[in-house]
């Protein structure tokens, strides 16, 4: 397997090689890009998996979701078989070997499903924060995608708590933490619920958003101005303000590049009416 870590992804998904795919399937290999992604047989893969972590693919519980994944729009297929094997551990004698096990897989998918089992948990907030870190700085940009949005429920439920509790995130070092606080807070997002009250009142995260005005960071910086170009669609006025009163106060070239994109909608919008 070793000879393919280092691939490119195919174009096509009829370019992967099938020693690409069956390497994906096998749950031996992570993808490297959407189509491979798309690519993967998903009731193959659990059941391979579940077979890793020690649980049985056969059980009554696991075969009932992947004979239904047809009915479930992509992304949603994740959910459920997440799921599926979050409850296979219920009674399970060695719950928390198996939840290592499925968070160190050497797939990436499985590493997702893992950060899912976060959501379905009954842990507190704070707890399902310290749980979900180990995911939000994973090596694949797909775990870092799905730890962010196992915990949007939270956001939309109780906002002002996520955002108190993320202060700190916002000063890490490591630029994934601080993406993750921008990401998971994100009024409108990406293939998630919208936040009523952030999309009412954005200024209500301004706690997050203030450290990251220059961050160093082109992974983090991308986060804060597609966060602000979503409240534009709410509060433009608003954001034309802030983006104004960062360039008063921050005069380097990573606020100005913020700012620029930030405003992207809003532009586009003032050029299609002159």
């Amino acid at each position: 397997m070793q000879h393919l870590l280092q691939r490119r992804g195919a174009a096509r998904i009829a370019l992967i090689p099938p020693e690409v795919l069956e390497a994906l399937n096998e749950g031996l290999l992570p993808t490297v890009n959407l189509n491979e992604f798309l690519a993967l047989d998903l009731a193959r893969l659990a059941c391979n998996v579940a077979r890793d972590i020690g649980l049985d693919p056969q059980a009554e519980r696991l075969q009932d979701t992947l004979a239904m994944l047809g009915s479930f729009k992509p992304i949603r297929r994740h959910d459920h078989v997440a799921l599926a094997l979050y409850d296979l551990t219920a009674a399970h004698p060695e719950r928390d070997r198996i939840a290592h096990a499925l968070a160190t897989h050497p797939s990436d998918v499985a590493r997702s499903w893992a950060a899912q089992w976060i959501a379905c948990s009954g842990l507190s907030l704070p707890a399902k924060l310290a749980a979900v870190r180990r995911f939000a700085i994973d090596p694949h940009f797909g775990v870092r995608e799905m730890a962010w949005l196992a915990l949007r429920a939270e956001v939309v439920r109780d906002p002002d708590a996520v955002v108190a509790l993320l202060r700190d995130w916002v000063l890490d070092a490591d630029p994934n933490v601080r993406r993750f606080a921008s990401e998971l807070t994100r009024p409108h997002g990406v293939w998630c619920p919208p936040v009523p009250a952030l999309k009412a009142e954005p200024w209500r995260a301004l706690p997050l958003l203030e450290p990251l005005k220059s961050d160093p960071s082109l992974y983090v910086r991308n986060s804060v101005a597609n966060w602000l170009n979503d409240a534009s669609r709410t509060q433009p006025q608003w954001v034309e303000q802030h983006c104004a009163r960062w360039r008063r106060e921050s005069k380097t070239p990573e606020t100005a590049y913020i700012v620029r994109r930030a405003l992207r909608t809003l532009n586009k919008s003032a050029t299609q009416e002159d």
